[in-house]
């Protein structure tokens, strides 16, 4: 199948893009995420999936567009469900993007991610892809997590500390705000 991926950054489309390709899809991907903040973190990642896209022949659309202004309309006043407003920002968006592009079916690489929902994931791309007329790609990116981590550090791929938006930087540094199944790791509290 042509498959196109949602990327949310390079280090986390290392394991999804690797396991499409043994699998003999053709993937190429996609990167807009307007959620991330500051803008030289959102550069940093642009540049990654860049580099990454180069050192393994991977064909990347990217929206280079800075979108936090619109980001940042649809969740304030709405940031304990500012997650499924950025996945759906970003998700219909890539859906849009696969029917234009006469893909065979779409995914994502939140699917690869432990820190993401990926129960309400699963359930929004199967109602996107049932809306679109396009097929849905689930596998549980997840089982390659650490494999991905290592191959992104071979790769020399910048790897961020959180997520992307300014409320997953808050939480990822302010110890008072960190959800338990959010800590990476310790942080030292100076």
């Amino acid at each position: 199948m042509r498959i196109l991926l949602h990327l949310c950054c390079g280090p986390c489309a290392v394991y999804p893009l690797q396991q499409l390709r043994l699998q003999g899809h053709e993937a190429s991907g996609f990167f807009y995420n307007p959620n991330i903040h500051p803008y030289q973190e959102f550069r940093r990642r642009v540049a990654a999936v860049k580099q990454l896209a180069e050192a393994v022949d991977f064909s990347v659309e990217i929206d280079e567009g800075y979108g936090l202004t619109d980001y940042l309309r649809q969740v304030v006043f709405h940031e304990t469900e500012r997650c499924p407003i950025c996945y759906e920002m970003r998700l219909v968006r890539t859906v849009r993007a696969a029917v234009a592009g006469k893909f065979d079916a779409f995914t994502t690489t939140l699917l690869y991610s432990k820190y993401q929902n990926h129960r309400l994931l699963i359930e929004r791309c199967e109602q996107l892809a049932a809306e679109y007329n396009i097929a849905f790609y689930y596998q549980d990116f997840r089982q390659g997590w650490q494999e991905g981590i290592d191959d992104s550090i071979r790769l020399g791929l910048y790897r961020q500390p959180y997520c992307g938006c300014i409320y997953s930087e808050q939480e990822r540094y302010d110890k008072r705000l960190r959800k338990p199944n959010h800590q990476t790791s310790p942080v030292a509290v100076t």
